[in-house]
């Protein structure tokens, strides 16, 4: 057994006997219910020591009646103290003052009338106790709803985050020559981000990724609207063109002015070694030429998704070969910023893509979203999807069409 279960293991009856005697005798509970686990002495401590003080400034300065000064370590206890405890404190108070003034005063007081000021004193002392009990109450009970609907919402938006994470997928495709990973980090609960990848064939490859604007709830919802449309798509006509308008109407229709969609569809064909694309307003997608090393940025070629009732679109295509890569990102990437405000930007990205182009898919998505990650010390400011296509193609001559 380790000195920490050791100890744990002794300290254990220890303190369930203390939590048993405590249910058994409520007086040896001097704090609040709420503040029960905590230490006590220090805050009895701080009351006994202020009541100590004034009980003392009392017995010197006689002449005066100095009652008043009870109030504030009266008001310490009624904040830290059982109800108990500090009505006890305040019978203590006027004894202290009772004592004090009864036998070291230099004059004679007649005693209806110092039965009236002890009187007087100890219904304003209970009266102030009571007022900031009873604020503390409210308090505590405001604190406890408001704790229970955080809770709540964060138990909802779990739930919403794993409601979202049943549309992204779980296994890369089984597509001869292409080797393929995705990957998505909110920066919350839920995300305005969404990526797939959808086998039309033996040899073809379609792929999404997506970027609502803002963030929170309504972003998230539009996504998972987004991707609800998308599989809907998945057994019509998957021609990329018609497809683009055919999300553009279904987005346009339960989206307002403020929310659209930046989108990039990609199909990647296998056999003809060839890549068509669609941008909707979204990041440029990167494009490495394996056997030349150059960098090609894939640029938006139509507006973003959901902004007017028809998209116009154009498609453009690419030639592949054995060794390219394609990286496909969302903002979140190549806006993360580190702690001078520094965004990561293109620059970085390329230099990543570039240096870990030899790796698989997944070991280039992977060393992407480690360096983003070590750029802003792991602190997203918007969701980060990566998306990483590598072509694997064998010896053999592309398929003509």
């Amino acid at each position: 057994m380790s000195d920490l279960a050791h100890l744990n293991a002794v300290q254990e009856p220890r303190l369930s006997r203390t939590r048993g005697l405590r249910e058994r005798i409520p007086l040896l509970s001097l704090l609040r219910q709420d503040l029960a686990d905590r230490p006590i002495w220090l805050q009895l401590v701080l009351v006994v020591t202020a009541i100590a003080g004034v009980a003392y400034a009392d017995h010197l300065v006689v002449s005066l009646s100095l009652v008043y000064l009870y109030t504030l370590p009266l008001t310490i206890g009624a904040v830290f103290l059982r109800k108990e405890i500090s009505y006890a404190l305040i019978m203590a108070c006027i004894l202290f003052h009772y004592f004090f003034h009864s036998f070291d005063s230099p004059r004679h007081i007649q005693l209806g009338l110092r039965i009236f000021h002890d009187l007087s004193a100890l219904l304003c002392l209970t009266f102030v106790v009571y007022v900031i009990q009873r604020y503390t109450e409210r308090q505590d009970s405001l604190v406890k709803t408001v704790r229970q609907q955080r809770d709540s919402l964060l138990r909802d938006v779990e739930l919403a985050a794993q409601v979202q994470r049943l549309f992204l997928p779980l296994d890369g495709p089984a597509i001869s020559g292409l080797d393929v990973a995705g990957m998505m980090q909110p920066a919350h609960g839920v995300s305005g981000d969404y990526y797939d990848y959808i086998p039309i064939n033996a040899h073809t490859l379609q792929m999404v990724i997506a970027d609502v604007s803002g963030k929170g709830v309504p972003a998230a919802l539009l996504m998972s609207a987004t991707a609800a449309v998308m599989r809907l798509e998945a057994n019509r006509d998957r021609n990329i063109l018609e497809l683009a308008g055919r999300l553009n109407a279904g987005i346009y229709s339960v989206s307002d002015d403020e929310h659209y969609v930046t989108l990039l569809l990609a199909e990647v064909d296998a056999h003809k070694r060839t890549l068509r694309y669609v941008n909707c307003g979204h990041n440029p997608a990167l494009f490495l030429r394996a056997n030349t090393s150059t960098l090609t940025r894939l640029n938006s070629s139509c507006p973003p998704i959901g902004l007017s009732s028809e998209e116009i679109c154009e498609q453009s295509s690419v030639d592949l070969t054995a060794g390219d890569v394609l990286v496909f990102y969302t903002d979140g990437v190549t806006e993360a910023e580190n702690q001078t405000g520094e965004e990561f930007g293109m620059e970085r990205l390329s230099a990543a893509v570039r240096n870990g182009s030899s790796l698989s898919a997944e070991g280039l998505m992977s060393s992407i979203y480690n360096a983003v990650a070590d750029f802003c010390g792991d602190h997203f400011n918007d969701d980060a999807t990566i998306l990483v296509v590598k072509c694997n193609f064998d010896g053999s001559s592309p398929v003509s069409s």
